[in-house]
């Protein structure tokens, strides 16, 4: 689980402001959904705590949760292929993130340039 402390919760930084607009997954957590900002592509989606989002704020550098991992990691720490955050929005209910990044390198950890690369079949029927 996220920094929390058990008599108190989460524990961030994060201005209290932003923190009461966040509607968060019983473990914590808020969808993070990464743009680039040049060609506006749909790169990545992750998981942010208070905390990852603070850092992201505060430094300008996407930090997110990693849950399997269950530690903070800095996009491009060690692969090289950083994310430089260009802005962040929130949506209207509080529940996802938009972070716009320059994206240097690949963004997904499979080496391609986005996580979203493989299309499944629709059906198209109805369309106008």
């Amino acid at each position: 689980m996220p920094a929390s402390d058990l008599e108190n919760g989460p524990v961030s930084a994060l201005d209290p402001a932003i923190a009461a607009r966040l509607r968060r997954t019983p473990d914590g957590l808020v969808a993070a959904i990464v743009q680039e900002y040049g060609t506006r592509d749909v790169l990545m989606m992750a998981w942010m705590d208070d905390e990852a989002l603070h850092r992201t704020l505060s430094t300008g550098r996407a930090t997110y949760w990693s849950r399997s991992r269950r530690e903070y990691w800095v996009k491009g720490a060690t692969s090289g292929h950083h994310q430089y955050v260009r802005s962040v929005a929130l949506d209207c209910d509080g529940d996802a993130l938009l972070v716009t990044v320059e994206q240097v390198g690949a963004a997904c950890h499979t080496g391609t340039h986005t996580c979203f690369s493989e299309a499944l079949p629709t059906n198209q029927e109805g369309r106008s």
